[in-house]
């Protein structure tokens, strides 16, 4: 079964277009990967928060593998373990990482990503 990936990254004042780059750089070589069927970048805003963060940009990628195996292995590869040296010192926090599995329901071809 599919293994859904989703991060979200806020690039710090200064850094949006260091990190978009450094996305930019693991995606050409994480599509070359087998087991990938989905790696992704998407752009958006911050909604802010209570401490006043508002306008930081929000980067999110969604990331699809045919299974978790794919998942792991991408995770040992040298394109993450480069982007993380990529991205270093250039986020307002850590990457929010969560793995998710589908919850198959209704129209299998709308029913998961």
């Amino acid at each position: 079964m599919s293994v859904v990936v989703v991060v979200t990254a806020f690039p710090a004042a200064g850094h949006r277009d260091e990190v978009v780059a450094a996305f930019e750089k693991a995606i050409t070589r994480v599509h070359e990967e087998p087991g990938v069927e989905v790696y992704a970048l998407h752009e958006g805003p911050d909604p802010g928060d209570d401490l006043g963060h508002r306008g930081r940009d929000r980067l999110v990628m969604i990331e699809k593998y045919e299974s978790e195996r794919a998942r792991a292995e991408h995770a040992k590869r040298p394109a993450l373990a480069d982007l993380l040296a990529d991205l270093d010192g250039k986020l307002t926090s850590k990457l929010d990482v969560q793995v998710l599995t589908p919850h198959p329901f209704g129209d299998p071809d709308k029913g998961t990503v």
